[in-house]
């Protein structure tokens, strides 16, 4: 689909944040020539220097990310002080919503937490060239699957700040090149943290990485040409609100990885444990409203009305604060307010409860009304545990087990750049592998043609494909 005609003030719900960015930046990129090819160059180096840093050794990577790390401490005071700038500026704009003023303050601890996690994605096992299969298609001939980067990253994201020192380890450390764009309520710690990245990468590597290998956009024209460069940009991944993200997936041709929306779902059958029922929806739901991995929806199965159960569920769910509204069904039974959309996002403290009649029932309920991103089952029924564990499409299916736990972090994969409700090519958390993909290698102990292996050739040679075991760090040169 051509991507000229996008208006990106028509937006919904874009008419503050990522989007509404100034039409001239500040202290940003010096214009060369226009502003298409402005965004091209900036691509294209991120490009060039990714190939130059997929040339150095795994410590050189490591020594980018820890740098970072003590520039983020060493600089506390300067950034900071940037971050107070838009705080401020955030204070005298009353469409900025508190979750996201919430989410734009930095402070110490923030900063102590985000140094700390970036000298744990570099102490992390080495992302690129990691075997993933080894064959002998014939004696002497190595057939071998490795994990490499996937190239130049786009990454759009609204309010936090924080975001993008932890993109840019996650990026830097997988051998990718990167552009950011964040939104203008963070524009001043925005490009402090940029800066500190480039020094970071150029200090680090003797100049040998130039700070081109992170680039930052801030127009809003360089939104609509970043979003054309299919030919330069490899992925998008999008951060922000269901508007945001809806409206990156229907207007470019580069392949988009994250979720538009965060319908999470949890059933509680009729073989459910009450205690263990209501623990969990409540964690599901309050532990953090807005969070794409907090329940919207809690299914319940018809007999749990007459023996109290589902009273019990809305009774602890309205004495947390949240406000609970019924399904046709649910509204009924349990004499609650009807929803206005059984598939609605919610990211506050409000649910939507709906009665079932059973585990199917359920399963095509989530289907026909959630969003591929998070559901659980609560029961202690075997069978019905394995079938919606199994049966359920989405990128995270949990037993007995909170939404919330959707988490790249509590995956133990470390950041996460994003969680993913797509099935190619990284699906639910995506840490730093989801920023690879794989290539191929074949190395000949002599040399191999096809021809070898002819009908036509006295000496055919023959298929043997033979599976090999794998070993770290293992080169399918023979030599």
């Amino acid at each position: 689909a051509e991507v000229a005609h996008l208006n990106l003030e028509e937006v919904p719900g874009l008419s503050v944040s990522t989007m509404e960015i100034e039409e001239k930046s500040k202290g940003g990129l010096e214009s060369n020539g226009t502003g298409q090819d402005r965004c091209r160059e900036q691509a294209q180096s991120a490009r060039t220097q990714s190939r130059i840093l997929l040339g150095l050794s795994t410590e050189d990577r490591q020594n980018i990310l820890n740098t970072i790390a003590t520039l983020l401490l060493d600089k506390k005071d300067e950034i900071l002080r940037e971050n107070k700038r838009d705080l401020e500026a955030a204070e005298n704009n009353p469409s900025l919503t508190s979750v996201l003023k919430a989410r734009l303050k930095l402070t110490p601890d923030k900063l102590k937490t985000l140094a700390n996690g970036i000298r744990q994605i570099a102490s992390a096992e080495e992302p690129i060239g990691k075997v993933l299969s080894r064959l002998e298609m014939s004696p002497g001939l190595i057939l071998q699957q490795e994990s490499a980067p996937i190239g130049v990253l786009l990454v759009i994201f609204e309010s936090r700040p924080d975001c993008l020192p932890q993109i840019s380890a996650l990026a830097i450390r997988s051998g990718n090149g990167l552009v950011l764009k964040g939104g203008k309520e963070a524009v001043h710690s925005n490009r402090f943290l940029h800066s500190l990245i480039g020094d970071a990468i150029e200090k680090s590597t003797s100049g040998r990485v130039s700070r081109d290998l992170v680039g930052l956009a801030e127009t809003r024209s360089d939104i609509k040409n970043l979003l054309q460069l299919d030919d330069v940009i490899d992925l998008c991944i999008p951060r922000g609100s269901n508007a945001l993200v809806t409206f990156i997936e229907n207007n470019t041709k580069i392949p988009v990885l994250g979720h538009s929306a965060g319908i999470c779902t949890v059933f509680v059958d009729a073989f459910a444990d009450p205690e263990k029922a209501l623990r969990i929806v409540i964690d599901s739901k309050i532990d953090y409203p807005a969070a794409c991995n907090a329940t919207e929806k809690v299914l319940i199965h018809r007999d749990l009305i007459g023996n109290g159960t589902a009273k019990a569920i809305v009774s602890a769910l309205e004495k947390a604060n949240v406000t609970v509204f019924g399904g046709p069904k649910a509204s009924k039974a349990l004499e609650l307010t009807k929803c206005s959309n059984l598939r609605t996002e919610y990211s506050d403290m409000s649910v939507t409860i709906e009665i079932v009649d059973d585990v199917v029932e359920a399963i095509d309920h989530i289907h026909s009304y959630g969003s591929a991103h998070t559901d659980s089952i609560v029961t202690e029924n075997k069978e019905n545990a394995n079938k919606f564990l199994n049966q359920v499409d989405s990128a995270c299916v949990f037993h007995n087990v909170s939404t919330r736990f959707s988490d790249g972090f509590r995956f133990g994969l470390g950041a996460e750049v994003g969680i993913s409700t797509k099935k190619i090519h990284a699906r639910g958390p995506v840490g730093m592998m989801g920023l690879c993909t794989t290539r191929w290698k074949i190395s000949s102990s002599s040399s191999h043609t096809v021809g070898d292996f002819s009908a036509k050739n006295a000496n055919k040679l023959e298929y043997t494909h033979k599976d090999l075991p794998i070993k770290a760090g293992q080169s399918v040169c023979s030599l």
